[in-house]
């Protein structure tokens, strides 16, 4: 079965408001089904949020943001979206300065790319 897109189909990891319908739609135009995994060797904390269009969109005035720990026994659960490049851009555009891109494995051994901590 050929897919309906010819563009390679990006996984985009998320541990925070990019699960959120609002959010999705605002971004990408569309609500993503995903499947549930998670990073392991990160632990999460929390980041103010003072962009107003993020504000906005997520609705939400802090934010989750992971760190690597390091420890195999830390585990952050989320959620792997297949996403366009287009719609990849539009979450690097979304996501503020407190975060960066980064290419993780996932527990169920696949890579994605996840924002973590800058």
């Amino acid at each position: 079965m050929v897919p309906e897109s010819h563009e390679a189909s990006i996984l985009l990891f998320s541990y925070g408001t990019l699960q959120d319908k609002a959010v999705q739609l605002a971004n990408f135009g569309r609500e993503l089904t995903g499947r549930p995994d998670a990073m392991t060797g990160y632990v999460q904390h929390w980041v103010d949020i003072t962009d107003p269009e993020v504000l906005k969109t997520s609705g939400k005035a802090k934010h989750p943001i992971v760190f690597a720990s390091y420890d195999p026994k830390d585990e952050v659960p989320g959620m792997v979206f297949e996403i366009s490049q287009k719609e990849l851009q539009a979450a690097d555009s979304y996501e503020v300065s407190d975060y960066k891109r980064v290419s993780v494995l996932l527990k169920s051994g696949v890579h994605a790319w996840v924002y973590i901590k800058a």
